[in-house]
């Protein structure tokens, strides 16, 4: 999408953030959580949303991933993309999660972007400077967004928001260079 599309308010949130927080299930992935028949569970990555975070990490810009559940392919997954941050098994300290990553990075609050899809993560929504819901995000979790995406959690998501990020910050081009003649 072009930043020209969007209203004033969201690109200027957009251009202050240098860090991301995302939600896995619904966010990351697509939500679902599928059982093989040894009861391993699988899940869902968007091969987009990976590109994008690796253009995060290129442009110096912080990850962090904080989940209710606990996964070895969660785990997996942050260490491919050499995200920054990883909390699982916050179910009921998402915010504690929250508060050690803000913490660690010592951000302000406009400098955070939160992805989210569900009602656990409301209170991180409610302290970032650029909060984002997915299109099939609970009622409570649109409200409290800035902005909600076009492509669903697991199929884009993660990806059109560091696109429209890297663009309002001005880090869109040089994001590029690596892919052109």
């Amino acid at each position: 999408m072009a930043l020209e599309q969007l209203p004033p308010a969201v690109v200027e949130r957009a251009s202050r953030v240098t860090a991301l927080v995302l939600d896995v299930d619904g966010v990351l992935s697509d939500g679902r959580i599928i059982y093989d028949e040894f009861g391993d569970e699988l899940k869902c990555f968007d091969v987009q949303d990976g590109a994008g975070l690796v253009l995060w990490r290129r442009a110096g810009l912080v990850c962090g991933i904080i989940t209710a559940r606990k996964s070895r392919l969660v785990k997996r997954r942050a260490k491919e993309l050499r995200v920054d941050f990883l909390s699982q098994q916050s179910l009921g300290s998402k915010l504690a999660a929250y508060e050690q990553f803000v913490t660690r990075f010592r951000l302000l609050p406009e400098q955070i972007c939160a992805m989210a899809d569900d009602l656990m993560d409301l209170p991180i929504l409610q302290r970032v400077g650029f909060a984002v819901a997915v299109p099939n995000a609970v009622e409570e979790i649109t409200s409290a967004s800035h902005y909600c995406t076009q492509l669903p959690g697991g199929r884009g998501a993660v990806r059109e928001v560091i696109d429209l990020i890297l663009k309002a910050k001005g880090l869109w081009q040089e994001a590029l260079k690596p892919y052109q003649l």
